[in-house]
């Protein structure tokens, strides 16, 4: 009788486990079809030393004692004394993943460091820009055109972003996506904006509105394109804002993917690689594409390839070149140490700055300044190719330059006939080279940023301003013509006029004394063109 009950006992509990293995088999396979919103934690397990720590761990206690008897004959107590020893797991693994993670962490920077600095070539001179894409348009300037000259009921324009146009040109590109709850539910991406950023007088906004993404930007869980990229592609990360264009007439969608790579001495870490990217088409078809098949993929031609997000993350790492105790507070000698220059409050913009090199080259361009609270001149700036991510950088050699900030303050002081702060504002500096010299070209706009009234370029050698307008002088001074036969600062100033509605401001000019020589009322939506010429 005793050998019955033990034997109906013993499969009682046999069959009990095999439910419970076949309840987290259920539940894994609930789990990979819903892989893209684990994405993060699952990732974070296997790419990071505190993470699997963490995750793995806790993991792993929770499915053992899953699959465990019932402690006890009462559920409800046996249920709560698994969960204290999960919790108690958690809390012992992450003490752990602290122990680890913060040298783990110190041993990423250096790392990475070290790799930028191998793989870096030091310039003798400064790259030349592209003359003919000068970053003239300020995003919040191209937000407020933009889409005050589109009407989409059921859409909107999403986050802008920086993308090149099928004759050459940069743009600021916009994914026309499903706007609130139900739309993006049930709407599709209805394609792509693009307004021109490099021209005032004659630039232009090309628009493919008719072709729906069937997985693209603003459409909810399973229809947006995040979601299937991490369903077709799991091990990378999608950290970059897509890079939205145009080609041959048909729109597209690119994101750069960031991976990671394991490094196990002297202890466990990893650091962030490029994975290549996936290029999302309208039919749904996602192209994902190794760092190589994006260099040579014919719709990619032109356009951004390398991760922003890696690029940012190895400028940043750069503190660590000379070791970790170089770097560290009170014991650190700080020797040679470099930092990413700090952005001002307002500027619009922030590092590494895109721009467009010679040759239709994109570039991801960082000013790095010396270690230190109150230092603010440049020591160093760095070029990180958009279409390889090979390195590039810049030594001043001990000769300080104008940073950005100092750049901006330049251009406010050099004018004082304008209302900074209350009418007009200095935002988005951007680094361009000329003749071998560094300038900062800084745009002046109304606070409502419903144009640009000035573009101003600040040398980093000299300090020294000048005001340029119009397209074509734009182009001429970054082509290296001689700054003095440009209009300096103060030489032209604009005015509001809300008192008249048929006058949108005034250009006034001034004379060497600063005396008012002319006032030439603007109207709303006229187009102006200021020329400076000498004899």
């Amino acid at each position: 009788m005793n050998e019955l009950s033990e034997s109906v006992e013993t499969t009682s509990s046999a069959t009990s486990f095999l439910g419970r293995l076949a309840a987290l088999a259920v539940l894994v396979g609930v789990g990979y079809v819903l892989r893209p919103f684990f994405h993060g934690p699952v990732y974070a397990m296997v790419y990071s030393p505190g993470g699997a720590i963490v995750l793995g761990l806790t993991g792993i206690a929770a499915i053992a004692l899953f699959l465990q008897p019932r402690f006890g004959d009462d559920l409800i107590d046996s249920i709560a004394t698994k969960g204290r020893i999960v919790g108690f797991v958690f809390a012992v693994s992450l003490v752990l993943a602290l122990l680890v993670g913060i040298p783990a962490g110190m041993l990423e920077q250096r790392t990475m460091a070290e790799q930028t600095m191998d793989e870096a070539v030091e310039l003798e001179e400064f790259p030349e820009v592209n003359e003919d894409n000068a970053r003239v348009i300020t995003r919040d300037v191209s937000d407020v055109q933009t889409r005050g000259s589109v009407s989409y009921r059921q859409h909107r324009l999403g986050d802008s972003d920086i993308a090149r146009m099928e004759d050459g040109s940069l743009a600021w590109s916009y994914a026309i996506e499903p706007d609130d709850l139900r739309n993006r539910l049930i709407e599709h991406q209805r394609g792509v904006v693009m307004n021109e950023m490099t021209n005032i007088d004659t630039r232009t906004t090309e628009t493919v509105d008719d072709q729906e993404f069937t997985y693209g930007e603003g459409m909810a869980l399973h229809r947006s394109a995040d979601w299937n990229m991490k369903q077709g592609h799991f091990w990378s990360q999608y950290n970059d804002d897509p890079v939205e264009f145009i080609h041959d007439g048909d729109a597209y969608m690119y994101y750069p993917k960031t991976g990671h790579e394991w490094h196990f001495s002297p202890i466990p870490h990893t650091t962030p690689t490029w994975d290549g990217g996936a290029l999302v088409h309208t039919d749904g078809t996602i192209e994902h594409l190794s760092p190589e098949e994006t260099q040579d993929h014919p719709v990619l031609e032109g356009q951004r390839l390398y991760p922003l997000d890696v690029s940012e993350r190895e400028m940043q790492s750069l503190g660590y070149r000379n070791g970790i105790v170089n770097q560290m507070d009170v014991i650190g000698a700080h020797e040679d140490q470099v930092e990413v220059a700090g952005m001002p409050s307002g500027a619009g913009n922030s590092q590494p700055f895109v721009v467009d090199l010679e040759g239709e080259q994109l570039s991801y361009v960082t000013a790095m300044e010396p270690y230190g609270e109150d230092t603010r001149g440049l020591d160093e700036v760095w070029f990180v190719d958009a279409t390889t991510g090979e390195f590039e950088y810049y030594g001043t050699g001990g000769d300080t330059l104008t940073g950005a900030e100092r750049a901006m303050g330049i251009v406010r002081s050099e004018d004082t006939q304008t209302g900074w702060g209350d009418d007009f504002e200095v935002v988005e500096p951007i680094p361009v080279t000329v003749d071998d010299e560094l300038w900062w070209h800084s745009k002046v706009v109304p606070i409502d940023n419903t144009d640009v009234s000035r573009n101003v370029f600040v040398n980093a050698h000299s300090g020294d301003a000048v005001e340029v307008h119009g397209d074509d002088a734009i182009a001429e001074f970054l082509a290296g013509d001689d700054p003095d036969e440009v209009a300096e600062v103060g030489d032209v100033d604009q005015e509001p006029a809300p008192d008249e509605p048929a006058v949108d401001y005034y250009v006034v000019i001034y004379d060497e004394d600063g005396d008012e020589l002319e006032r030439i009322p603007i109207e709303p939506g006229q187009d102006v063109s200021l020329v400076s010429e000498t004899e």
